[in-house]
């Protein structure tokens, strides 16, 4: 009797987590019904045919023309390339995941996905689950078998939408495969210096899950949202984890943004000061961009955090338009200054007024009721993904940053909920 009455007790407890996850559940997706996504480039003035048009001609660019990054291999498999640098990072593949579910190109992103699974995911030993962020689709090995914990971040969170929008009963269980990398995570304990890819004791995502690197972080790898996509639809038992960090995150980029110029440095500690590493000192650039993109998404997918990130947005383009709205440049001391280190080292890194950065520039008038945040969306409008006039061209990273930027100011970057 008393095995009986322990029996009915488990079943009742068991009962009891699985309603109160549900009922969690189908209160977030009430919540993400509810969630407005501004067309900005129709606020702007501009014709519906020619927002689709301009979407479809960057999503042509970089995926299908001439100059693009994706190549597929075989009858199953595709990657995004670095042209410049010649590999497939885990950023990219992601990358192009995202933009695959968000635009429903389902090919696309189950070839992403097959090449990432088969050629850079560790399929055993202490990086089990986890990815080699930098593959060479020539020789097809591994260049490092580190991985770079953004590009995780993105394939949970691309997979997880992949269930909602497609279901996992299409040839790949996307939600199984989304599950596989973060239980993989919750594994890492140390053995063979892996770690989780989230600082569990400071509930912010590591620059690497390895090593030292497990105890510093990268301001454009806090994406607040994705937490609390995880948080809604992982099921793996960290929700109140996953929303702590998202939490986390928010205030981390108060700390991470200057109070005036609101740029900040591209890697940082976990109290938000610059960390300068031996190949760059501390400074606004590359990695930086993706910041005020990052806080526009979560402005307008969760607005937990709009007081202040209206007051960023504010900061940001106030100081871009300090320096020229069409000629700022792409790299600064966090105070606004040009960087010592460019100065010194002549001709290279060069300062362009970059289309990536002119790209998550424009997100931010998302955030912000001021009219004049406009003049920052007819300046993507106007961008063009061509050379620059010193000849430098980059189709990828550029090229990535302005389709997702193109994505979000027409709506068109969205939490997937299920069907």
């Amino acid at each position: 009797m008393k095995i009986f009455n322990k029996n009915i007790f488990s079943i009742f407890i068991i009962f009891t987590l699985s309603s109160l996850v549900v009922t969690s559940q189908n209160k977030a997706e009430s919540t993400f019904k509810n969630v407005k996504y501004k067309n900005l480039f129709l606020e702007a003035g501009y014709k519906k045919s020619d927002i689709n048009k301009k979407l479809s001609k960057a999503y042509y660019d970089i995926f299908e023309g001439p100059n693009r990054v994706y190549f597929e291999v075989g009858d199953s498999m595709a990657y995004v390339s670095d042209v410049k640098n010649k590999d497939a990072r885990t950023e990219g593949m992601s990358y192009g995941m995202m933009i695959a579910v968000q635009l429903n190109k389902k090919e696309v992103f189950d070839r992403i996905w097959r090449f990432s699974k088969t050629y850079m995911q560790h399929q055993s030993g202490p990086r089990e689950g986890y990815f080699a962020w930098s593959f060479n689709p020539v020789t097809m090995k591994k260049n490092s078998p580190g991985s770079a914990s953004d590009g995780e971040l993105y394939y949970i969170t691309s997979l997880i939408f992949a269930s909602n929008k497609w279901g996992n009963n299409t040839g790949i269980n996307y939600y199984k495969e989304a599950r596989r990398i973060l239980d993989a995570m919750w594994k890492k304990d140390g053995t063979g210096n892996i770690y989780n890819l989230i600082n569990t004791e400071h509930k912010q995502i590591s620059f690497v899950p390895e090593g030292n690197n497990y105890n510093w972080t990268d301001p454009s790898y806090h994406l607040p949202a994705f937490y609390e996509i995880w948080a809604a639809y992982a099921k793996d038992g960290h929700e109140e984890f996953y929303k702590a960090c998202a939490d986390t995150s928010r205030v981390f980029l108060h700390r991470a943004t200057h109070p005036v110029t609101a740029l900040n440095s591209d890697y940082t500690e976990f109290s938000g000061e610059p960390h300068p590493t031996r190949w760059m000192p501390a400074g606004f650039r590359y990695d930086s961009w993706r910041v005020p993109m990052n806080i526009a998404m979560d402005y307008v997918w969760f607005g937990k955090d709009k007081d202040w990130q209206k007051g960023y947005a504010k900061r940001f383009q106030n100081f871009l338009r300090s320096k020229g709205l069409d000629t700022y440049e792409d790299q600064f001391n966090l105070d606004g200054s040009r960087p010592e280190f460019i100065l010194k080292a002549g001709k290279e890194p060069k300062l362009r007024h970059s289309i990536g950065l002119v790209s998550t520039a424009a997100t931010t008038a998302l955030i912000s009721n001021d009219k004049s945040s406009l003049d920052f969306v007819h300046a993507i409008w106007d961008a063009k993904l061509e050379p620059y006039e010193d000849g430098y061209f980059d189709p990828y990273y550029d090229g990535l940053l302005y389709l997702f930027s193109l994505m979000h100011l027409s709506g068109n970057y969205q939490i997937i909920l299920p069907n």
